[in-house]
């Protein structure tokens, strides 16, 4: 029996996607564990692997299309002696790049602001529009899963073959995953997934947010060129509203002295090898090293926010905030604690370098407890940053400068960093924040204090 290929979901937060590319035709024969496509999110390029034999019988999503719904079919999946020229499920409508259109001779008047419907969960497909991977003859060692279920079980450190599957023909789906982790209620995993949107909506009809008015309203048609939002600025701008109206901030601002972590660095820099195993250590790898030392100090600070419960990490995770010009994304350093200072700068350029590429998997994003944003290279003295939940706290990073300071009651010189950090106040209390910034500006102080 036919099949549709549906759009994967490929990160917890994904609602729609871009198909950027088709990797088969129509008639082509393929088998579990080919690429079929690479579909474009907000965050990544990412593969598409069949999940089921058969021959590709028709495509309905043509390559480029943009704003394809998650489990909307982009393809038809035809078994063994079935026909392609039978008629095929209808595909879901999506958004192309808008064609540019002559100026109205007369500028008509700017539409209201649409009063947002409520995001609905997307339903799970019927099994008959479902491709599934069924075992052979009930012998098979293999586990069919979906991708989204192998990825949150690897994260919860759930053996997928103990769980059973509940999808079509047995098959691993993330409700199951969830549900074998038997720690109660999961966190909100970011914005957009249907718990968030739920918990977002009924929060904010509490708190009484009311949508601002269409910027078009305020500007004549004519005086600007609009610029349709791509999925990474839709994302951001939903998270970080989400992020501010929800998560009750609060910061605190202590300035570093960082004379002596400029002299280490330099003494550092000149010391490494020509060619293989060169390095060059920025202000930023020390700043995170100090960030990880003090987190596993203070567990309190290492953590997240669920209804039911704190969760305490175990690792220091840290996201650094990349800027891709436009856009902006957070990958992480994991196991941070346990770094040095040269792997930790290796891994935060290549990070960068393949966020700006757009090759970042899910996993090189996802399961942070801390982020660190530097806008000192840009000269910002000092700013507030905007917590990325499920994190908790967020260090703002501003440039070192010369100031005059008071030592042993004279005036002096001395480059001094200002650093602010945004916290959650439902998981990290004032004083527990100002313990965490004290030890800190310890470490980066003095950087010989991180080896005791």
């Amino acid at each position: 029996m036919s099949t549709n290929i549906l759009m994967p979901a490929l990160s917890p937060t994904m609602e729609e996607g871009k198909l950027a590319k088709w990797h088969v035709k129509e008639g082509d024969a393929v088998k579990a564990g080919d690429i079929l496509a690479e579909i474009e999110t907000d965050k990544a390029t990412m593969e598409f692997e069949a999940i089921d034999e058969g021959r590709i019988g028709k495509i309905l999503v043509p390559e480029g299309a943009e704003g394809v719904k998650v489990n909307a079919p982009i393809a038809v999946l035809l078994g063994e002696g079935e026909d392609a020229n039978a008629p095929a499920p209808k595909a879901a409508a999506v958004k192309s790049e808008p064609p540019k259109a002559a100026a109205p001779k007369q500028a008509p008047a700017a539409p209201p602001l649409p009063v947002p419907a409520k995001a609905q969960p997307v339903p799970a497909p019927a099994p008959a529009q479902t491709a599934a991977r069924p075992s052979a003859n009930g012998h098979s060692a293999r586990i069919f899963a979906s991708p989204l279920a192998k990825r949150i079980a690897q994260m919860s450190g759930v053996d997928l073959a103990g769980v059973q599957g509940s999808g079509p023909r047995g098959r691993i789906v993330k409700s199951d995953v969830e549900a074998a982790k038997q720690k109660g209620p999961s966190p909100m995993m970011g914005e957009g997934g249907p718990k968030d949107r739920k918990g977002v909506e009924q929060q904010s009809a509490i708190a009484g947010i009311t949508p601002l008015p269409d910027a078009r309203l305020f500007y004549k048609q004519g005086d600007y060129e609009e610029v349709p939002h791509d999925s990474m600025r839709r994302t951001i701008a939903r998270r970080l509203t989400s992020a501010k109206s929800l998560v009750p901030h609060y910061y605190l601002t202590v300035d570093c002295d960082i004379g002596a972590l400029m002299e280490v660095r330099a003494r550092l820099n000149e010391k490494s090898p020509k060619g293989e195993g060169a390095y060059k250590l920025s202000i930023n790898d020390f700043v995170m090293k100090a960030a990880a030392m003090a987190m596993m100090k203070h567990p309190d600070v290492n953590a997240s926010w669920t209804d039911t419960a704190l969760l305490k990490h175990k690792n220091a995770n840290i996201g650094v905030a990349v800027d891709l010009n436009p856009g902006l994304i957070t990958p992480i350093v994991f196991h941070a604690e346990e770094k040095g200072l040269v792997a930790i700068s290796n891994e935060v350029k290549s990070l960068a370098e393949r966020a700006k590429n757009k090759k970042l998997k899910p996993s090189d994003y996802e399961g942070g407890a801390f982020s660190i944003s530097n806008l000192g290279m840009f000269g910002m003295k000092q700013f507030t940053a905007i917590i990325n939940p499920p994190q908790s706290a967020i260090l703002a990073i501003g440039a070192g400068e010369q100031r005059p300071v008071v030592k042993n009651g004279q005036i002096v010189p001395a480059t001094i960093m200002t650093v602010t950090m945004g916290c959650d106040h439902r998981v990290i209390d004032g004083a527990t924040g100002a313990r965490f910034l004290g030890t800190f500006k310890t470490y980066v102080e003095e950087p010989a204090s991180m080896l005791l």
